[in-house]
């Protein structure tokens, strides 16, 4: 049972993402598939984007999203990771069990058109703007790898897009940046905790896939593990520990879960900025710190019952997102930082030699 398990691991693997072979040297085409622009001009090296195998479009993006609520909500377990976000009022989950199997979902919160992606072998989530070049679009998965990392493409010029440098790397939008919107990555438990009327993905995808089932066997538990070797390794971490990484231009500084056990809130300073970084166990936000809010204090709270996060002196209650939900200062935001939780090897590969807080 246990070796017919392991073979069906490895052949959902070689459908859904990616070659079994952890040294693979394919290259895309000198145009990587795209058809406008200067097609042969790339931001990152041609030789070490890889061919992820199933093709453009052969990891379907969800682009008719459909959504249950949280009571609604039996597929998951409370320590299933989902990617949470809130815009315009609502708050939605995206999980990892869908994601693993499709990276890329473009959705509309309330006339706000989305685009959430993850990439499962860098454990890397963002979601930015639909849009391009102020035209709304749907962005897909290329099928090409850089740095064992997801790059999407956008339907409207088939630009090439690097996840984790977050920047169009081919085509006729190459150098654009996307508009980012924060995401928060957390177990379902804390985030039905934070936001219980939250709307959850529904499996009801249109697609037919064991979403109960890691499609990559071993890959995010095995440190020595990889489909795609990235061009760079840092043995400051292992590979695979999850990290809440805060990127600043190409530098990048990373804290780890352990820093936060209990609940803890850090102000540090990385590459000239103050940063209020908040975390527990399984949740780790940073925020831009403005000198106006400096002279505060804050102080993590575990488990409230109105979805706040943080607390400061004045009494003003924070959520996860930097809202102040109740408090003198009700209505307020901190700015989010750009981060994202990810795997040490994929922020070493990006940003080299990152801080460890």
């Amino acid at each position: 049972m246990k070796r017919s398990f392991i073979n069906l691991a490895f052949s959902l693997l070689l459908i859904s993402c990616s070659s079994s072979d952890p040294n693979n040297n394919t290259t895309p085409p000198p145009s990587g598939g795209n058809n406008g622009g200067n097609a042969s001009q790339w931001l990152i090296p041609i030789n070490e984007v890889k061919d992820g195998g199933p093709g453009k479009d052969g990891i379907p993006s969800i682009d008719n999203p459909k959504f249950i609520t949280a009571n609604e909500t039996t597929f998951l377990a409370d320590d299933d990771l989902v990617v949470g976000i809130h815009v315009n009022g609502e708050a939605r989950a995206y999980p990892h069990d869908i994601l693993d199997w499709h990276e890329v979902t473009n959705d509309d919160i309330n006339g706000e058109s989305l685009t959430i992606n993850y990439c499962p072998l860098t454990g890397t989530a963002f979601s930015w703007k639909s849009e391009v070049n102020g035209t709304k679009s749907t962005f897909g998965v290329s099928g090409l790898l850089y740095n064992s990392n997801l790059i999407l493409y956008d339907r409207n010029t088939d630009s090439n897009w690097s996840q984790l440098k977050l920047e169009c790397v081919n085509g006729p939008l190459i150098s654009k940046t996307p508009t980012l919107v924060k995401v928060i990555e957390t177990t379902w438990n804390r985030w039905k905790t934070l936001y219980p009327n939250t709307k959850v993905l529904d499996v009801n995808t249109g697609f037919s896939r064991n979403y109960g089932q890691y499609p990559y066997g071993e890959y995010k538990t095995n440190h020595g593990f990889f489909l795609f070797q990235p061009a760079i390794f840092n043995n400051a971490l292992p590979n695979k520990e999850r990290v809440h990484a805060i990127i600043s231009g190409d530098k990048s500084k990373v804290y780890r879960f352990s820093d936060f056990s209990g609940g803890k809130t850090i102000i540090d300073v990385f590459n000239g900025s103050s940063y209020l970084i908040v975390g527990n166990d399984d949740l780790i936000c940073s925020f831009v710190l403005p000198e106006a809010y400096e002279d505060l204090t804050f102080e993590h709270k575990q488990n409230t019952t109105d979805g706040a996060l943080f607390e400061d002196n004045e009494g003003n209650r924070w959520s996860a997102f930097g809202e102040v939900i109740s408090g003198p200062r009700l209505g307020e935001k901190l700015t989010a930082s750009k981060s994202v939780i990810s795997f040490w090897f994929a922020i070493a590969a990006f940003y080299p030699n990152p801080d460890i807080y």
